[in-house]
């Protein structure tokens, strides 16, 4: 079996990939498209996905411990490597997404997506998405987010292909999966994304109904906020840090 299929159009890479997984696709098998009609992001958000960026489903042998923490792993990952290959800077925001700061303020750069689900090859696979902005038209984003995205040909001198950004994707899947496989792995990972994460001592606002300072995140990959009746830990929700002024 061929472990890269390509698809000039898909409604979304993770759906075909959770199926190709469920029919025992196996470890390393990736499904790549060049734009997606229904791409989805974490807790059925949409996710526009015109042409000219990097999207991509890798099928990964599921963790046996700290599974909350692989999105976060692949984004830790993704973020040094984006840093090693262009000299991009960028910032985790917990749980998923790489922003790059524009004019002081944070853009989505790249976010990541992982379901798990049965499989007969692998016991249990984590299926990994992730996309990543490279040089979409800015004409073929919705109007809401022609200024919440940025393209690394933006950040970066150089003209990033897309397949070596393929490339450094799924190294970045695989290294994440690797290392949260192990005690040792676990730790380096959450040391880069503690020391990468975005907000620390500021001021945030969970599912538009808590607020809290955010302090770290934990061994098992949740954010803590400081909030006014205690030290709140947060496994799910959409958290908005509040940008100075």
């Amino acid at each position: 079996m061929e472990l890269r299929e390509f698809r000039p159009s898909l409604p979304s890479t993770q759906t075909e990939a959770v199926h190709r997984a469920r029919l025992g696709a196996p470890d390393g098998f990736r499904v790549v498209a060049a734009r997606q009609s229904e791409g989805r992001g974490r807790a059925a958000h949409a996710w526009s996905s015109p042409p000219g960026n990097v999207y991509l489903s890798q099928v990964v042998r599921a963790p046996a411990q700290r599974r909350s923490l692989l999105p976060l792993a692949v984004g830790a990952r993704l973020r040094r490597s984006l840093a090693d290959r262009y000299r991009v800077a960028s910032v985790l925001k917990w749980p998923n997404d790489l922003l790059a700061l524009v004019g002081g303020r944070p853009r989505k750069l790249a976010g990541v997506l992982v379901d798990t689900v049965a499989s007969p090859t692998l016991g249990e696979a984590a299926v990994v998405g992730v996309g990543v902005n490279v040089r979409a038209a800015t004409e073929e984003y919705p109007p809401e987010l022609r200024g919440r995205v940025v393209h690394l040909d933006e950040l970066t001198s150089d003209r990033p292909p897309l397949d070596e950004v393929e490339a450094v994707t799924v190294e970045a899947v695989n290294s994440a999966a690797r290392a949260v496989a192990t005690a040792d792995g676990a730790n380096e990972v959450l040391a880069d994304v503690r020391s990468g994460l975005h907000g620390l001592g500021r001021s945030a606002v969970v599912d538009d109904d808590l607020r809290g300072i955010i302090r770290t995140v934990d061994d098992e990959g949740a954010l803590w906020l400081d909030t006014p009746t205690g030290a709140v830990a947060i496994r799910s929700g959409d958290v908005v840090v509040e940008e100075s002024t």
